[in-house]
């Protein structure tokens, strides 16, 4: 009799896979809320300071031009992961929207499949970028800052966006139902006073 494959197998296998995944989705959480909370912050700090000072003793934070540009372009980079994790990333779905059931969730691993793709490439592409200007020795003007340290913030940002997407493909193959993101479940906000009756 040819055996066939256990059911409780194939279970256990995809709740440790699950697990799995699910830490790594915590770890690289904890590395964008890190890496955003600390650039607000620093920003903020920044800010604050260049203000007060030029108030109260004349003269601000010196290149305080070139470190807010550096703070900006750090988030904008490790924005990109967060953004994709709760589905808050832009979407052209004109085409997408008229799926359902099992061609929709189809649609979507692929295109997150696509995406993140994309955005390894994008990584591996900044990754170049940064060595050339950490090899050429290309310092910031006023503070004469490494240029290769708040650039760094774009593979890293690229990276974990398609570590993102491709966490959302995971959790569509291993569960049921459609997910946006690895913890997001798609769900669409019925528009104000749709369910309203008229009122003759």
């Amino acid at each position: 009799m040819p055996r066939t494959a256990d059911p409780s197998a194939s279970h256990s296998i995809k709740r440790l896979l699950g697990k799995i995944l699910g830490t790594l989705d915590l770890i690289t959480e904890h590395i964008e809320k890190t890496i955003l909370a600390g650039s607000v912050l620093f920003l903020a700090g920044l800010l604050i300071t260049h203000v007060l000072g030029r108030q109260l003793f004349g003269s601000g934070v010196a290149g305080q031009v070139e470190l807010t540009q550096m703070a900006l372009v750090i988030m904008t980079f490790a924005g990109i992961g967060y953004a994709v994790r709760r589905a808050r990333h832009i979407c052209m779905s004109a085409f997408y929207d008229q799926l359902k059931g099992k061609l929709r969730k189809s649609m979507l691993v692929a295109i997150s499949l696509l995406t993140g793709a994309l955005m390894f490439y994008l990584a591996w592409h900044a990754w170049d970028y940064v060595s050339a200007i950490q090899s050429r020795g290309r310092t910031s003007s006023a503070r004469q800052i490494p240029l290769w340290i708040p650039y760094l913030a774009a593979p890293i940002g690229f990276a974990l966006a398609g570590l993102q997407y491709w966490l959302t493909v995971a959790r569509n193959l291993l569960s049921p139902g459609i997910w946006r993101s690895f913890s997001e479940p798609e769900r669409y906000e019925q528009a104000p006073g749709a369910n309203v009756s008229r009122v003759e």
